[in-house]
């Protein structure tokens, strides 16, 4: 017949008739009929939804997008995750026996505790690491004490310097934590268009990571910590050795003081002197001339008493010189004689 499928024969049923059975879809890369799909095996197969999951790492990724649309698109995918319901509800760990919140790390509460207590961690405090505050607290101890103040500015200039480290490591650290897990909460929700995943598994996934991440935080902490106990011990060590004069240095500095009670100022010359003397430095010698005054103004009976015994001791000594002139005097008389 004129116009007829030469394919088509009366005597054969009518599912040898090719053409006439319509396929599954109407994209033939998902029809289960085309024969042109060696590479792309179709998502309508179980089989080759299965080997096409599988082979999914191996592809480029846009290789990799196109066929996660096909998946996406394909009628077997409502019963394919089904079956992956039915069978993580057969074989998962229940995460009902997981604790809800594990307890806090002890070590890194001791160390948040610490870093709070130095002024490193919450709120910048008054007369703490600023420039303005610094001066500030440096003008109002130099009435007091010259040296205490530079060396107080110059610590808390330091403890800004870690502070600042501090916090722009730890500002690092949280960027790279919020976004390792903002990367594993997005994949994680890209997943469960393709197998189950519940809300309350990608929050314990997040708490995971933070707990990995934390070993970090805590190195950070503990870094930090030894950093400013450092600082502080070099500081203390500086000013006890500063301080702590010798038996020698500190009678010699108060002879000099109560043997000129109605001046006690010593001049540039006398200071260089003195600082000779007790092997320390001249601002040393203000220093200690300054508190000196301050103290005896403050404690006028019993610094009385410390005159009248450095006024003795004086009286005393110079006695003993006398007698010796003397003496030496009458034995060269007898000599001449």
């Amino acid at each position: 017949m004129d116009g007829q499928d030469s394919s088509y024969n009366p005597n054969l049923p009518p599912s040898h008739y090719t053409p006439m059975i319509p396929p599954l879809t109407t994209d033939v890369k998902y029809n289960l009929y085309d024969t042109n799909t060696s590479e792309n095996k179709p998502f309508n197969d179980v089989n080759g939804m299965l080997q096409q999951i599988m082979s999914i790492v191996d592809q480029s990724l846009d290789e990799a997008q196109s066929r996660k649309h096909a998946f996406n698109q394909s009628r077997l995918k409502p019963a394919f995750f089904q079956v992956l319901c039915e069978i993580k509800e057969k074989t998962a760990i229940n995460i009902r026996n997981f604790p809800e919140d594990e307890p806090p790390d002890a070590q890194l509460m001791r160390l948040d505790n610490m870093l709070l207590a130095e002024g490193i961690a919450g709120p910048e405090r008054l007369g703490g690491s600023s420039t303005s505050s610094s001066a500030a607290s440096a003008n109002a101890a130099a009435s007091i004490n010259d040296e205490s103040a530079l060396e107080h500015g110059d610590y808390r200039a330091k403890l800004s310097q870690i502070r600042q480290l501090y916090h722009s490591e730890l500002e690092k650290y949280e960027q790279a934590c919020n976004d390792f897990t903002s990367h594993v909460i997005n994949l994680l929700h890209e997943q469960s268009r393709a197998r189950p995943i519940s809300p309350r598994e990608i929050d314990r996934m997040v708490a995971i990571i933070r707990k990995k991440f934390s070993s970090i935080q805590l190195q950070l902490k503990q870094s930090t910590c030894e950093a400013v106990m450092i600082l502080r011990s070099r500081f203390l060590d500086a000013r006890r050795k500063r301080r702590n004069f010798s038996k020698t240095a500190t009678e010699v500095l108060n002879e000099y003081f109560y043997s000129h009670l109605s001046n006690p100022y010593p001049s540039e010359e006398a200071k260089e002197e003195l600082a000779r003397k007790c092997g320390i430095s001249v601002s040393q010698v203000s220093n200690w001339f300054g508190n000196k005054r301050i103290r005896y103004k403050k404690n006028i009976g019993k610094a009385q008493e410390e005159a009248n015994l450095y006024a003795s001791k004086l009286a005393n000594q110079a006695a003993q010189g006398v007698g010796s002139m003397r003496r030496d005097s009458d034995s060269s008389h007898h000599g001449e004689r």
